[in-house]
């Protein structure tokens, strides 16, 4: 059977391999893509994108409410659901071509198919056989569901942008970013939602304060948090309707059931083993500091490695390798430390840096400043919501270390916050800046009095 040569074949079009293609392709270098789903992997077309824009449409109906204490008179509104959906699949369509039309235009060879592994050089996909000098693995995650009874009655983050009818009662199993995000997006659409976690707290390896804070909101908002127990059963009634069963002998009625229980590496199919790709017990894919696998000839980047899951990291591993591979110039490995990130719940959490306990483990004596307050906008409008901010200051140097957020918009703050600890910023670099007044980011700045332990 013939052969068809690259300098590069990368598995998988998200934002890794999407990257990493089309700089390689920009630096010349002959490159083949091969996709069996949507451009744009699961960003674009499951993920941040579309539970962005739905987060957005969360936030409406509390901006309308707040209005009422400015002044301003609203009839009482209704979501038109279908209009909802229709309108963010429309969006994620039109943004799935473009990731494929920058493939093309940086002069990638698009194939769609779905690649396994023949040896360490070469892969098939369907009748065709590509042999690639390296061969890229980026073909991310996917949700994972526990077995339990009736598990084929849930749904997870994959179908929950293409739902039929807005529920009316949903219970969430799982308390990491995507429970945590839906749980508040579904409670501001009107739905009556139930989050049932394993653990005492949500957000599991977030900083104490912050689980605390968005777990005490969450609740204010009629939110129900179902700590310390997991699912047990689902089970289906009349008229489509379920019923969980908790490991407590609670039971649930609900109408929809939404797994967050954990995502796991999309390595199932590709005949790793024929390439001599070594996989842990997740299904990820171990590589050395240069992102390669065992098989010297095949790399792994973003999800699939199970590192950190973020899609600017993965942008970044995928970016650092055509540069590596291709580019004129040497360029340094993207960093693993000072990484900011942002849950989009409501209130938002922006955070970057190392918690508390962290902290406390690597540093010993460190310097806590916390500051808990009302926003000048819900002073007026009458919402009780609060807004959360920390910084954790190593004592030795006056270096901060972590900053942490619970409030409006922290994921937009956090950002500018990032580049001043990732450039190694001291306390008295914060308290030395000017803040912008009345904001909420100048908070950042002007917390003087250390709090207790």
């Amino acid at each position: 059977m013939n052969e068809d040569a690259y300098d590069l074949v990368v598995i998988g079009a998200g934002s890794a391999g999407v990257r990493c293609a089309r700089m390689a392709g920009n630096f010349g270098a002959r490159v083949a893509v091969v996709e069996g789903k949507a451009f744009g992997g699961t960003c674009v077309n499951v993920g941040c994108v579309p539970k962005k824009l739905y987060m957005i449409a969360s936030h409406l109906p509390a901006t309308v409410r707040d209005g009422q204490g400015f002044g301003w008179t609203y009839s009482k509104g209704s979501l038109d659901w279908s209009m909802l959906r229709d309108n963010v699949l429309n969006e994620t369509r039109r943004l799935s071509g473009i990731y494929e039309r920058l493939l093309t235009n940086a002069g990638n060879e698009v194939i769609q198919g779905f690649a396994r592994f023949e040896d360490a050089h070469r892969i098939r996909v369907g009748d065709r056989i590509l042999r690639g000098e390296r061969i890229l693995i980026a073909t991310g995650g996917r949700p994972w569901i526990p077995p339990i009874p009736g598990q084929e009655l849930g749904i997870t983050s994959d179908e929950i942008f293409r739902l039929p009818k807005l529920p009316g009662r949903m219970v969430i199993v799982g308390g990491g970013y995507i429970g945590v995000e839906f749980a508040c997006i579904f409670q501001a659409f009107g739905c009556e939602v139930e989050l049932v976690i394993r653990g005492e707290r949500i957000l599991k390896g977030f900083d104490h304060s912050v689980r605390e804070h968005l777990t005490t909101e969450m609740q204010r908002q009629g939110i129900r948090i179902h700590a310390n127990v997991q699912l047990e059963s689902v089970r289906e009634e009349s008229m489509g309707a379920r019923t969980i069963t908790l490991t407590n002998g609670q039971e649930i009625r609900c109408d929809t059931v939404l797994f967050a229980t954990g995502r796991r590496p999309n390595t199932e199919g590709l005949s790793l083993e024929n390439a001599g790709i070594e996989t842990d017990t997740l299904g990820a894919i171990p590589v050395d500091k240069n992102y390669a696998t065992s098989a010297k000839s095949v790399f792994a980047v973003g999800d699939v490695t199970n590192r950190l899951n973020l899609t600017p990291m993965a942008l970044a591993e995928g970016m650092y390798l055509a540069r590596s591979w291709f580019g004129p110039d040497h360029h340094a490995p993207p960093s693993y430390e000072n990484v900011p990130t942002a849950v989009f719940s409501r209130p938002n959490v922006g955070t970057v840096g190392m918690t508390e306990s962290v902290a406390r483990r690597h540093y010993g004596d460190i310097i806590i400043f916390r500051s808990e307050f009302r926003a000048l906008a819900n002073t007026v409008s009458g919402s009780q919501e609060r807004t959360l901010m920390k910084l954790i200051v190593r004592r030795s140097d006056d270096r901060v270390v972590g900053a942490h957020m619970v409030g409006p918009e922290a994921g937009e703050l956090i950002q500018g916050v990032a580049i001043a600890i990732q450039a190694g910023a001291t306390k008295a670099h914060f308290d030395a800046t000017i803040g912008v007044h009345p904001t909420l980011a100048e908070e950042f700045v002007t917390m003087r009095t250390p709090v207790g332990d």
